[in-house]
């Protein structure tokens, strides 16, 4: 019988609850700062400020810090219990949001925006990316990951009538399909939708790349890597676009 939690009185409510997994895979953090690191160049031409926005518990600012000497780098959350977990991973931490008041910064402040796994979770997505170009000055990065609906397995997991991992119709348990944790996901892309998504926002889609997922057994894991090289297949995409 599947047990379930306590309904949350609202979505914000959720992602306050510590319980809720904030952080995601190295390989993915790593991939897509390297990817950051290529695109800003070395701090010797002059640092750059990056907001990794939605930083959650800070683990993927930590892991792209070393990879990005010299670069200033600021979490941005809006859940006080993330925060307080990313300030013992990052210098500076700050809350913000995508709606609502906004991000606490100037326009055209920010050289580079890290959107991890982030915009799966937005209600208005739209939004968000007017305020992340907001910040952006001209002609700065995004670098946004997300689930890729149509992962490899997803394909078949759907043709066996089964839900696709990542998707979630509840956020109180998992229901058709594999896994234990409810993450909170409202919206998934497949990697065409994601690039005409980020396009009609008013960015230039510089490159689209794939990286794997942690939570992929074992023994899949192989497999899980192949696909990157075509990331229509693979499980996470990293989109690196400018704003225009």
């Amino acid at each position: 019988m599947t047990t379930t939690a306590p309904p949350p009185k609202d979505l914000r409510d959720f992602y306050e609850d510590p319980t809720v997994p904030v952080a995601s895979g190295t390989p993915r953090s790593r991939r897509q700062a390297r990817m950051l690191a290529e695109a800003l160049g070395p701090a010797a031409a002059g640092p750059r400020t990056v907001l990794d926005i939605g930083c959650g518990d800070g683990t993927a600012a930590a892991t792209a810090a070393p990879l990005l000497p010299g670069h200033r780098l600021i979490g941005v959350d809006w859940s006080q219990d993330a925060l307080r977990r990313a300030r013992t991973r990052l210098p500076y931490a700050v809350r913000g949001e995508l709606t609502g008041r906004g991000l606490p910064f100037a326009t055209g402040s920010a050289d580079a925006v890290l959107f991890s796994e982030v915009i799966e979770h937005l209600v208005d997505p739209d939004a968000a990316l007017d305020e992340i170009r907001r910040v952006l000055r001209p002609g700065g990065h995004l670098m946004l990951s997300t689930p890729n609906l149509a992962a490899w397995y997803n394909r078949g997991l759907l043709l066996a009538g089964i839900q696709p991992v990542f998707s979630e119709v509840s956020l109180r348990a998992i229901h058709g399909r594999p896994g234990r944790e409810v993450v909170g996901h409202l919206r998934l892309y497949t990697a065409r939708a994601l690039r005409e998504f980020v396009t009609a926002a008013g960015f230039e889609v510089v490159r689209l790349a794939g990286a794997p997922f942690h939570g992929v057994p074992r023994p899949l894991r192989p497999l899980d890597r192949l696909a990157c090289a075509r990331p229509a297949l693979a499980s996470i995409l990293l989109l690196h676009a400018r704003k225009t």
